[in-house]
């Protein structure tokens, strides 16, 4: 069966290489028992890719479950996941199969394996390792014969430096990992996709096929896709139920996407801003260090200025003022600090040509050693964004370029509610 006729089977729209690569990697691993570790932003279509890799496995005629990891409360992922003995905790009427246990001989598919609370992750490495498992409330070991899936939209590695994600399951999922392209990563794809949508909603609805005018395609290709298919293919069913006429200009399909504004400063090249919707936490962390680098610069051209001088106080003050006032002033200029400074002369630094050595400090209303910890910065910068946005969550994680989830797990972390 070659690439084609696999997209045909599965329903897969589109010819971008990484597409290509992604499909083939998954038909390649499908024969074998290796776990599979999918990767890819929210909406990609993670699912359909384990999906082909169970139908074109020797599992096929066996079971397929889909777990949703995040959406299973902490206190009871154990007991779905392994099952439980009747008393095992307060409702155990019963005894209870888990569904390691009940797809045994198939597959499993955890999504948002990120979510996994570190007990279930312990119990999980385990069921990888050597096939065993327990259930809640129970000593005895059972084994089970099951293929794992795995897929989650964060970096789990970065999870595993911040100690939320075991690093030897880490290590252990990502045998052979999978790299499912974002929209905006095959944009000679999105056409294509809103055609195939389009048709099949004219199917469904009975109705004419939305069709774009050029204006409008130009538009629909430039857009980022922030929530990729699934976000594309909901606008193409609004424009089908909602609009009359069904030849869509770029005026009409511009109320159905959403504003691609960025609140917060983006790191681009020529300091020109940056085309992509992508602003994640890692890029928050490079300009806040960018910003305190470049501080620290000014500082140093402060001291050496000092060093080269050996007037008065005043004639020091005069020469450095620019700089002095460049360094003070807060880019979001809602604070005022004092640009007051005392000299004073120590003999216990290296000697200049009048024996001395200037260096400056602040007075109480200045601080020059700024507070260099990267998580007071974070929490600065989602404390400004809250307030800018009335503590609306979901616009504030719009605006620093995050998901609400992210943000709301940043919340209880720095106890800002």
């Amino acid at each position: 069966m070659n690439l084609q006729q696999i997209k045909n089977r599965f329903g897969i729209i589109g010819n971008s290489p990484r597409l290509n690569y992604a499909l083939e990697t998954a038909v390649k691993v499908a024969p074998t028992d290796i776990t599979v570790y999918i990767q890819g932003e929210s909406g990609v279509g993670k699912e359909s890719f384990s999906k082909i890799i169970h139908q074109l496995s020797n599992r096929k005629h066996g079971p397929f479950f889909a777990i949703n990891c995040g959406a299973i409360p902490e206190g009871t992922i154990n007991s779905e996941l392994f099952g439980h003995e009747k008393g095992a905790f307060t409702g155990a009427i019963d005894n209870r199969k888990g569904y390691f246990e009940t797809v045994n001989g198939g597959t499993i598919f955890l999504d948002e394996i990120g979510e996994l609370p570190l007990e279930t992750q312990s119990r999980l490495l385990r069921l990888l390792e050597n096939g065993e498992f327990i259930k809640v409330g129970s000593s005895k070991v059972q084994t089970t014969d099951v293929r794992i899936i795995t897929a989650t939209n964060k970096d789990l590695f970065a999870e595993t430096q911040n100690g939320k994600f075991r690093e030897d399951l880490y290590y252990r999922l990502s045998t052979l990992p999978i790299k499912v392209p974002a929209l905006r990563e095959r944009v000679s794809d999105v056409y294509l996709l809103f055609r195939k949508f389009a048709f099949d909603l004219a199917e469904k609805y009975h109705s004419p096929e939305v069709e774009l005018q050029p204006d409008a395609e130009e538009l629909l290709l430039k857009y980022s896709w922030p929530g990729n298919i699934r976000q594309l293919k909901n606008l193409t069913e609004q424009l089908a139920v909602l609009e009359q006429d069904h030849h869509i200009s770029a005026v009409t399909l511009k109320k159905y996407l959403p504003e691609q504004t960025r609140q917060l400063p983006a790191l681009t090249s020529g300091g020109a801003q940056s085309s992509s919707s992508d602003f994640s936490e890692r890029d928050i962390f490079y300009k806040v260090l960018f910003d305190m680098r470049n501080e620290m610069s000014d500082l140093k051209k402060i001291v050496l200025e000092l060093l080269k001088k050996s007037g008065s106080k005043e004639e020091i003050l005069q020469g450095n003022e620019a700089i002095i006032q460049r360094v003070l002033s807060e880019a979001s200029t809602q604070e005022n600090v004092s640009d007051e400074m005392t000299i004073h002369r120590t003999e216990e630094q290296l000697p200049v040509d009048d024996g001395h050595h200037y260096i400056i400090e602040p007075e109480d209303s200045v601080n020059l050693e700024e507070n260099l910890s990267l998580e007071d910065k974070e929490e600065e910068l989602i404390k400004k964004a809250l307030l800018r946005n009335n503590g609306k969550r979901k616009r504030a994680a719009r605006d620093l370029g995050i998901s609400e989830r992210t943000l709301y797990r940043k919340i209880k972390q720095y106890e800002l509610d």
